[in-house]
């Protein structure tokens, strides 16, 4: 035993009771040193190095004495640890300026945290975050390889490699993507998904075209490739210059991109790249079948959301129907973005239809904080939500979906509460699961599907009805 400074090592936070830690007397504030003499980088090799029958911990407690607990366990036991940063490691920033840059376009003055741009490999494999490759060592790949971190996303956005430097803004950027052959080739295993982050007049047409058909090569372990519209607000003063897509734009990427599902789907038996909800939209054209989506492995990028809400809700409503007791009396309102609106109103109405005692006030929100063209739902403000829903019907609660708010915080993007919405309004606020079967429950006022005063329930498709196959 011996004295040890207390900033080195990683801080636990927590210790789950009855665990071997709790057992071995280790506690939150103690500081994990290393395992086996071995320093551990970040939560991977700390899920690597516990792994082992036999390991030693070597710990300082809060008041800077060193311990060494000599453990011996079965292979996949936890040791029940939690540590303050997630991570164990700091956050690796972006080095790219890239053109289409979200984060540079918003506004100032608004939390810190919000302009914090990632590409980190491992919030990749941990979060789902994508990854421009241009941050990714040598030492990173052995380590991806190693244990395995999969599936890895990648932002491509074009093939070409000197457009790429341009789009991405780093020169080094087009020699980047010789990191995905050298990914395969040490783990044959590995998956990966793509995205395109499409710019017109930029990377779109023919280059798109050369783009996808290059990537194609990387099937099968290229499960996916997302094409998403750039996202545009109303603060781009001084950027680089971007145009909105038009409809005639987003019927000729529809057909572009349905002729590579065909041929992957030939080759393959997957559609392999997809649409952004956004193009159907703006093309005027219907949402794909959900087999069209491969399992929907794209959904953080909006790729088949909309199909998945349309189809959950339907069967929870069948669900409902066949169960349900009792009539529902309730008056309710509701928000979306312009981009689910519609989509969400044909679901309200279906519902209205079959609890004729059921009226849901449903509103669409413009988007003036970031700009009109802005049109999810994730990116709506508080401040957009009161101004505009000032003298409207709310009802007896309104609902507002999850997405809407931080992560485990009652905060919206532009740090207004949802206490401040309840007593703007003097209605209570619920926020639900936005699922086709979370938002059917909200609506109905089942316990399980809606929090009240602000208190959030964020468990993703609770069971309030059981739903069977047929």
């Amino acid at each position: 035993m011996k004295k040890e400074k207390r900033s080195e090592g990683h801080l636990i936070r927590a210790v789950e009771p009855g665990s071997i830690a709790d057992e071995l007397g280790i506690s939150a504030g103690d500081r994990l040193l290393s395992i086996d003499g071995r320093k551990v980088v970040d939560i991977f090799d700390y899920r690597f190095l516990i792994a082992e029958e036999e390991l030693t911990l070597t710990v300082v407690s809060r008041d800077g004495e060193e311990w060494d607990y000599e453990i011996e366990k079965d292979a996949d036991d936890d040791l029940g640890l939690t540590f303050e940063n997630g991570l164990m490691d700091e956050y690796r920033s972006c080095r790219n300026h890239c053109i289409f840059c979200f984060i540079d376009q918003m506004p100032k003055g608004m939390r810190e945290t919000l302009y914090f741009k990632d590409d980190d490999s491992r919030l990749s494999f941990l979060q789902g975050n994508y990854v421009t490759l241009t941050n990714l060592s040598d030492e990173d790949i052995d380590r991806i390889t190693r244990y395995h971190m999969s599936p890895i996303n990648i932002s491509f956005h074009t093939t070409d490699r000197a457009l790429r430097c341009q789009m991405l803004g780093n020169r080094f950027a087009g020699e980047a993507l010789d990191k995905v052959d050298l990914l395969i080739e040490k783990d044959p295993r590995i998956e990966l998904n793509g995205q395109i982050v499409l710019c017109k007049g930029i990377n779109d047409g023919e280059r798109l075209r050369k783009t996808i058909g290059d990537l194609m090569r990387y099937l099968p372990n290229l499960r996916s490739l997302s094409v998403v519209p750039v996202g545009l607000t109303r603060f781009r003063e001084g950027l680089y210059p971007l145009e909105p897509f038009t409809k005639e734009d987003a019927l000729e990427t529809l057909s572009l991109i349905e002729h590579f599902q065909e041929l992957a789907f030939q080759e393959y038996g997957i559609h392999f790249v997809h649409a952004s909800d956004e193009w159907y939209l703006l093309a005027g054209r219907q949402i794909p079948k959900a087999e069209m989506y491969d399992g929907y492995l794209q959904l953080e990028n909006g790729v088949g959301m909309l199909r998945l809400l349309m189809d959950s809700f339907a069967e929870a409503l069948e669900a409902y129907q066949r169960d349900r007791t009792e009539p529902v009396y309730r008056e309710i309102s509701c928000v979306t973005g312009r981009l689910i609106y519609p989509t969400v109103a044909k679901l309200a109405k279906d519902l209205e239809e079959v609890c004729p005692s059921l009226k849901i006030h449903l509103y669409e929100i413009r988007n003036d904080f970031f700009g009109e063209r802005i049109t999810v739902t994730g990116l709506l403000t508080g401040q957009d939500i009161i101004g505009q829903l000032k003298d409207r019907e709310l009802g007896e609660m309104l609902l507002l979906p999850d997405n809407l708010l931080r992560a485990d915080e009652d905060v919206l993007l532009d740090d207004v509460h949802v206490g401040e919405i309840e007593k703007t309004f003097g209605v209570p606020v619920g926020v639900f699961d936005g699922s086709g079967e979370g938002t059917l429950m909200a609506f109905l006022g089942h316990p399980d599907g809606i929090c009240r005063n602000g208190t959030l329930i964020r468990s993703h498709r609770p069971q309030a009805y059981e739903l069977h196959e047929e």
